[in-house]
């Protein structure tokens, strides 16, 4: 698969100190999409200048909101392959090959499973998801889809499910999902996810309408 055919889409606020070593570490993979959502300080900028398509909010949307954008922007390019990858620098950029991989294997979604978990609401979304869903860690900001999935639901999110919608249905139909093991590294400065008891309602608001839902 093609270069031009991958998009990796990066929801990014206020994330100058980082986007930069980031882009760089995934451009080789895909066109590198990253959606500024009304940062106020030079994330747009570097994220450009490090070669990065910046799609812009004017008015913050949040997480989910982002990642919708991200995903249009990448069906607009033709793109077959998105993967989201977080801002922060938590994530491996080596791993981004093995995703892929597993797409052109016949995988509809490919997603990750943390080696630890930031909130209890973060355990308790994964210990259900499991049972109900096979998935171990739908949280998981490193993922991969085929489009068709995303083509096939005609969005990525449509309740802020903190970037697990399109996995959940794809797992409530049947869709083939690869799971492995990565590691995430420390943040070098504060979650932008709001503070411990809104970012734990959150989660579990997620899960559920999800479980409802899917």
């Amino acid at each position: 698969m093609g270069k031009r055919q991958v998009a990796i889409v990066i929801p990014a606020f206020n994330e100058e100190a980082t986007i930069s070593n980031v882009v760089q570490s995934v451009k080789e993979h895909g066109e590198i999409i990253v959606v500024n959502d009304a940062s106020t300080d030079n994330t747009k900028q570097v994220a450009e200048e490090s070669g990065a398509i910046v799609v812009i909010h004017k008015r913050k949307k949040g997480y989910d909101v982002a990642l919708n954008s991200g995903f249009e922007k990448a069906e607009n390019l033709g793109c077959e392959v998105v993967i989201t990858f977080d801002a922060d620098g938590q994530h491996d950029p080596a791993l981004i090959k093995d995703l892929i991989l597993l797409i052109n294997k016949g995988f509809k979604v490919v997603t990750g499973i943390r080696n630890k978990h930031q909130r209890v609401s973060e355990f308790i979304f994964s210990q259900v998801s499991n049972w109900k869903w096979g998935v171990s860690d739908p949280l998981c900001g490193m993922k991969a889809y085929h489009i068709s999935v995303y083509r096939e639901l005609g969005h990525f999110d449509s309740y802020r499910s903190i970037g697990t919608e399109l996995t959940l249905y794809a797992a409530s139909h049947k869709k083939k999902i690869a799971q492995f093991p990565i590691k995430i590294k420390d943040r070098q400065d504060r979650p932008r996810f709001g503070s411990r008891i809104s970012a734990n309602i959150a989660i579990l608001r997620s899960l559920c309408i999800g479980y409802r839902r899917y």
